[in-house]
């Protein structure tokens, strides 16, 4: 019996101790790991991930990072999960518009006193103010990518149409025009792919002095649909709808989705994000010859809305501190710029942004680099219930008026109405 007992105790000992380094605290020689959930899925992206998790633990013996591969498909629910469970990654791989409902559920640390001075400078403020919620800072800024048009070089030239430069874009009335003189015998000027056209259309409204989302001096946001955000839902209404110079099949269609019938000469420009240019240098067959022009510009010239991907550290990390120095390392000029290479996305960082690989006119870099001054946060950024507004209201008036199934008039009331009365449940 007493040696059963001395047993048991031993025992009970031995997982007491074994519970005290659980959760991630690294095991008694002292060494940590941390789990870091990266949504990296293009190869290179993947392998310049990798790599650099490899880089640092070379150089950091006594911090360990593992890797974990997410999914951008499930993201949301799986960090939910995760956080509730208490089974949260320490460093998170996200966008700036997922960020809201877990900044303000007190599931992710505030980095204002974890970053290092060097970090926070290097990444500009418009850059932060996507991932500050109330008088945090719960994500940092790393990859961004603006609308671009991508156009048919061949077709383009052949027409004789004025190409757009950063120094001088197509205003919105001009690029109404020009997609009319490109239609024609079965043939569209452009095709949108707007399976999801709340974003686009917002994020794109911004050039011509839009904001919709209006917040008062009591810190509640009311829904003004007013003149400037409806100059760019006016314009693609009247390509699909009144010039039929916008293809009618593509609007609920996502970007790759396009891509067969603009390599097949159907459309003549495709509004996409900037990342799809690595698809379209893969997949456009032999001899095709294609650019990327600046998408238009409006009263406020060629500002945009954008959303960032946003490393997060955990609230629950047992290891805060070296969390943040393992996102510091990995966003360091030359890293950054090695991540948005892999992923053909703009990187953040002030110097990193001059890198001479970004400058490059072969599959349009300068271009979208010379976009990079004008990215602003999304307007719908700290919106609570934000979300909501999108899929139940603004979701399905945007799709019915682009369809032609409704007017500017009913699209306003919709938008301003019943999304008031949905953000008011968030704000009482």
């Amino acid at each position: 019996m007493r040696t059963r007992t001395v047993c048991q105790f031993a025992l009970a000992l031995t997982l007491l101790l074994a519970g005290c380094t659980g959760g991630g605290s690294g095991p008694a020689d002292g060494r940590i790991t941390l789990r870091f959930q990266s949504l990296a899925w293009q190869q290179e992206s993947v392998k310049a991930n990798k790599e650099l998790v490899k880089e640092w633990n070379a150089s950091h013996p006594n911090v360990k990072v593992e890797y974990v591969q997410g999914s951008w498909d499930s993201v949301h629910d799986q960090l939910l999960t995760s956080f509730e469970g208490g089974e949260a990654p320490d460093i998170i791989h996200d966008a700036s518009d997922d960020l809201a409902d877990f900044a303000y559920g007190g599931y992710l640390a505030d980095l204002r006193d974890l970053l290092p001075a060097r970090l926070k400078s290097e990444i500009p403020q418009r850059s932060w103010q996507t991932t500050t919620f109330g008088d945090g800072v719960y994500g940092v800024p790393f990859l961004q990518e603006p609308r671009v048009l991508v156009a048919n070089s061949t077709w383009l030239k052949k027409a004789g149409v004025r190409i757009p430069t950063p120094e001088r874009p197509w205003s919105w009335a001009e690029f109404r025009q020009v997609t009319k003189e490109l239609s024609g015998g079965g043939k569209y000027g452009v095709a949108w792919p707007l399976k999801e056209p709340v974003s686009a259309t917002l994020n794109l409204s911004l050039s011509a002095g839009g904001e919709l989302f209006h917040r008062g001096a009591d810190g509640k946001v009311t829904i003004r649909f007013g003149e400037a955000d409806q100059v760019v839902p006016r314009t693609v209404g009247a390509q699909a709808n009144t010039d039929h110079s916008a293809s009618p099949t593509t609007l609920g269609s996502g970007g790759s989705d396009t891509l067969p019938g603009f390599f097949a000469g159907k459309y003549a420009m495709v509004p996409l994000g900037f990342s799809y240019r690595q698809q379209i240098a893969q997949q456009a067959p032999k001899g095709f010859r294609w650019q990327v022009l600046p998408a238009p510009a409006g009263a406020d010239g060629l500002t945009q809305g954008v959303s960032p991907q946003t490393l997060s550290v955990a609230e629950d990390s047992p290891h805060k501190k070296e969390a943040a120095a393992f996102v510091d390392f990995l966003l360091r000029p030359k890293n950054m710029v090695r991540l948005a290479l892999g992923d053909w996305m703009l990187p953040t960082g002030i110097q990193a942004l001059k890198d001479p690989a970004l400058h490059r006119a072969e599959d349009g870099w300068a271009t979208g680099t010379a976009l990079a001054a004008h990215l602003r946060s999304a307007p719908a950024q700290s919106v609570r219930g934000y979300p909501e507004w999108k899929d139940k209201v603004a979701t399905p008036a945007f799709q019915e008026y682009y369809s032609g199934a409704i007017g500017l008039a009913e699209l306003r009331r919709r938008l301003e109405k019943d999304g008031n009365l949905v953000l008011a449940r968030y704000q009482r």
